[in-house]
């Protein structure tokens, strides 16, 4: 179940970081700029999640810098390398288990 935007509170459970993380990020990397939606709170695509996914690899799992990470995603991007398997995986599990508990919470 895949949706049109999503909340910077949806994206921290999802990929496991913290709203600081996220709002650092966006001011140093400028691929990660999501918008604002009239109550002026930001709102991910897709891909921006996905990014927030990657970053957290590089940065948080793997110890590099935001600088370094920045290096790392602009070198995939040349080279035409698609998302990490295993940071997409990681994603849809995490979805996957909060529609299973909104499920749950339904019953």
């Amino acid at each position: 179940m895949k949706k049109l935007y999503y909340s910077i509170g949806e994206v921290c459970e999802l990929c496991g970081v913290e709203h600081h993380h996220i709002r650092y990020w966006e001011t140093k990397i400028p691929a990660l700029k999501p918008h604002k939606n009239k109550a002026g709170n930001r709102v991910f695509t897709e891909k921006e999640v996905q990014l927030v996914a990657q970053l957290k690899e590089l940065v948080i799992d793997q110890g590099y810098s935001v600088d370094g990470a920045k290096k790392m995603l602009s070198t995939q991007k040349k080279e035409g390398k698609p998302v990490t398997d295993q940071v997409q995986l990681q994603t849809d599990l995490k979805e996957i288990k909060q529609f299973l508990i909104q499920i749950r919470e339904a019953l």
